[in-house]
């Protein structure tokens, strides 16, 4: 409740009232309303593990359910392309499987995330809590998926570890002295990276989930236009079928004329930034860069929407 205040008039004249001036659309207001969002760690991180446990309730396995489902696909599809592009099992079995669990994780957080506010409907009415708390648990949630998902690749790089543990190549697995196409340096210390790349996506999947998050709850067309996209972004980006074959050597002798298109793909930096550590190849540094720049510009857009319709979105729910 604001109080008014009153502007005294000169002798003489009626006084005047002043209506209060409103602070909530600031940006002080929005930093403190994700201030606030990440200090109740308590409450979103119940939230989101409840999720989880609710959606696979009674069951024998309960959330392990997460992990067969992932290796299942990962094992069939990795099996069947391997034989299409004739790639060595050993070494596509794991590219593929990583990036399926980090797909899973950014197509998550895509398509929960513009629901975001609209599946939390009740709470915001009723609970008086920071809008940033719906967001994180979007996102808590789909961590915890990610990491069940990680044992399916804890799993293959167990089983293959000794094809990925030196140089190799994905088009044949060893790399020849006279191969020119590319030549993975394996893993080693250098896959920690992943976990600095992690903590980028992560970052990431703040901004989108808030952003689509308020435009979705406005706009409930939003979210079936995106959900129509998904299924395309995930044929256009290579999960399925890497880029070595768009490049010279090989199979091929010069590059492909894809390959500009391919690193114009935002989401192609995004999952190479951990997949490519995790299974033992090289990340470029235009892909942080890439990163970087998205990272700054979606958070200002973020920050932007936040300041001007954060107060709107209970009556938009």
């Amino acid at each position: 409740m604001h109080a008014t205040s009153t502007v005294h008039a000169p002798d003489g004249a009626a006084p005047t009232s002043v209506p209060p001036i409103s602070d909530s659309k600031t940006f002080s207001r929005a930093f403190a309303d994700i201030k606030t969002g990440f200090a109740a760690k308590e409450l979103w991180g119940h939230l989101g593990w409840q999720d989880i446990k609710q959606r696979y309730r009674r069951s024998v396995i309960g959330p392990f359910w997460i992990t067969i489902s992932q290796g299942v696909i990962a094992l069939g599809l990795g099996l069947l392309y391997s034989q299409l592009f004739n790639m060595p099992t050993a070494t596509f079995l794991p590219y593929i499987s990583t990036g399926f669990i980090i797909w899973g994780f950014i197509s998550g957080c895509l398509s929960e995330g513009m629901e975001t506010f609209i599946s939390n409907e009740g709470l915001i009415k009723q609970l008086p809590a920071p809008l940033s708390v719906y967001v994180l648990r979007t996102v808590w949630r789909q961590t915890l998926m990610l990491t069940h998902n990680l044992i399916v690749y804890v799993i293959v790089i167990a089983v293959f570890f000794t094809s990925l543990n030196h140089q190799y190549t994905l088009n044949s697995g060893v790399c020849e002295p006279n191969f020119s196409g590319i030549c993975h340096p394996g893993i080693g210390w250098y896959s920690l990276s992943a976990i600095p790349g992690f903590f980028m996506l992560a970052l990431n999947a703040g901004w989108v989930t808030l952003l689509l998050g308020i435009i979705s709850t406005r706009y409930r067309d939003i979210p079936q236009v995106v959900n129509s996209l998904i299924q395309l972004l995930f044929y256009m980006t290579p999960i399925v079928w890497p880029i070595d074959q768009l490049m010279a050597g090989g199979f091929k002798a010069a590059n492909s004329g894809l390959l500009p298109y391919v690193y114009a793909n935002p989401l192609f930096h995004f999952i190479q930034i951990v997949r490519a550590p995790l299974i033992g190849q090289a990340v470029s540094i235009w892909s942080w860069v890439v990163v970087g720049g998205i990272t700054v510009v979606g958070w200002a857009l973020a920050l932007v929407a936040m300041r001007n319709y954060r107060s709107r979105v209970s009556y938009w729910v």
